[in-house]
């Protein structure tokens, strides 16, 4: 990435109030806009699915050193930007019943305890935020670079996901229709920042 285009998205990050910061001798990253992507699968009638594909996010995250004995992880989601396959799907997602984007327009996930679970895997505990509601998730997190070859000057992908129950946060409508149990699964690309 071009200097010029780094300091402007870091610039922006700045201004959503997703700024980035690390400990001394931590790792300090920033999510890459242009590559990152997240999708909420959800059962449908019992036989199948329906995705929906959030293609706006911005976010961060801080390492404690190399061993990754700590983190920091905020993941900030425009529900207003939501897409799905068809645009009734698309409409009935973004309205009251579901992600209410009018009056809830990011769901956040803040993660601040990692257990790592292999040479570059984790759970990140946290919490996710939607529709006025936080309630705790734990993120399987999948780095592309071992733990300890981090050296705070490379990119790094990240693929991450968990499962959360809708009606944990208002989303009740159609149970005969729409499952319990949604899938949110995390792609992105973070770059380094600071150091």
């Amino acid at each position: 990435m071009k200097n010029g285009a780094k300091t402007a998205m870091v610039a922006g990050l700045l201004l959503t109030g997703t700024a980035v910061t690390a400990e001394p001798g931590g790792l300090a990253y920033a999510i890459d806009p242009a590559h990152a992507t997240v999708r909420a699968k959800v059962g449908f009638f019992g036989l199948g699915s329906k995705t929906a594909h959030f293609p706006r996010l911005d976010g961060r995250v801080a390492l404690s050193d190399r061993d990754a004995k700590a983190v920091t992880l905020d993941v900030r989601i425009d529900a207003q930007a939501l897409e799905a396959g068809d645009s009734l799907t698309r409409s009935r997602l973004r309205g009251s019943d579901f992600f209410d984007v009018d009056r809830y327009r990011y769901v956040v996930f803040h993660g601040t305890s990692m257990t790592r679970t292999g040479l570059h895997s984790a759970q990140v505990a946290g919490t996710i935020s939607a529709r006025g509601v936080t309630r705790p998730a734990t993120l399987a997190v999948d780095f592309s670079r071992d733990f300890t070859a981090m050296t705070g000057r490379e990119p790094v992908h990240i693929a991450a996901s968990t499962r959360i129950d809708r009606r944990d946060f208002g989303m009740t409508a159609y149970p005969l229709i729409v499952g319990r149990q949604v899938t949110i699964a995390i792609d992105a690309d973070l770059v380094p920042v600071g150091g």
